[in-house]
């Protein structure tokens, strides 16, 4: 007997020995009839393979190992800053992502009057329906995330979670919390207010005193010597296009080498 008419022969079978339900009776039929002609129970056999081993391979922490849940610091809040992180970056990511249907990155206006980035940005928070509150969670959101990654950086190396063998997480930390912070300082001119003018013009000034390749870097971060429309611009497209991506990317891979590695949590 053949593999398949055996299968068929065994569902058959199954259902002749008890009382199916009108329900099951459907299920089983469509399953049967979608199993002949794209094997899909062999595929959900494969997932549900895949499911039990993800789940048997979660490395034990500390805790579970030792037996020790009754200890204090295994509930101890500084140990949930990393997934706090991650919560208030999707949060900024989603404000910010809406914000971005109604901001106008454009300084067109050069006499004293206000510019187009900053109209757009007080049409949200004045016009817009619930726009002020969308501005303050994005904000309030990002500046969560730089506060907490920042605590998470001191809380691994006072435990000393950076050690062998966690060294190459340390260091993808290290680039996170940098992605973070110019994150946080394109985010900040974006509005083009005289505050954000200000700090663009000091990030001027900081690239210009590199040695050897400063006035490189102004051109290449900031359209040149003096703020303009070319500044805003290239805040803009890393704030919204390449930071996201580049972050998102790396922070998954951070995730999945503390999954594969397991929480260091102090003995």
């Amino acid at each position: 007997m053949s593999l398949e008419r055996k299968d068929e022969h065994d569902h058959k079978g199954w259902m002749e020995s008890r009382e199916l339900t009108p329900i099951e009776s459907v299920y089983l039929t469509v399953l049967i009839w979608l199993d002949k002609r794209l094997r899909v129970v062999d595929y959900l056999e494969i997932l549900e393979d895949l499911y039990y081993k993800v789940n048997m391979q979660m490395p034990k922490s500390h805790t579970e190992q030792y037996n020790l849940d009754n200890k204090f610091w295994y509930w101890y809040p500084l140990y949930a800053l990393g997934s706090f992180s991650t919560v208030a970056y999707i949060v900024a990511a989603i404000s910010g992502a809406l914000l971005g249907f109604y901001y106008a990155p454009a300084a067109a206006a050069a006499d004293g009057s206000p510019t187009v980035a900053y109209d757009s940005v007080m049409l949200i928070m004045g016009q817009l329906n619930l726009g002020y509150f969308l501005r303050s969670v994005h904000r309030w959101a990002a500046q969560i995330m730089v506060a907490a990654v920042f605590l998470h950086m001191l809380r691994v190396y006072f435990t000393g979670a950076y050690k062998e063998p966690r060294e190459l997480n340390w260091l993808i930390g290290i680039v996170l919390i940098s992605l973070t912070l110019v994150f946080g300082y394109t985010g900040y001119l974006l509005p083009w207010s005289q505050l954000s003018f200000w700090a663009g013009q000091i990030g001027v000034e900081m690239s210009l005193s590199i040695p050897l390749i400063g006035e490189w870097v102004a051109q290449l971060m900031f359209g040149g010597f003096t703020l303009s429309q070319a500044t805003l611009q290239r805040m803009y497209i890393l704030h919204v296009f390449f930071l996201p991506f580049i972050t998102t990317a790396i922070i998954a891979v951070h995730i999945g080498i503390v999954w594969m590695q397991g929480i260091a949590e102090p003995h």
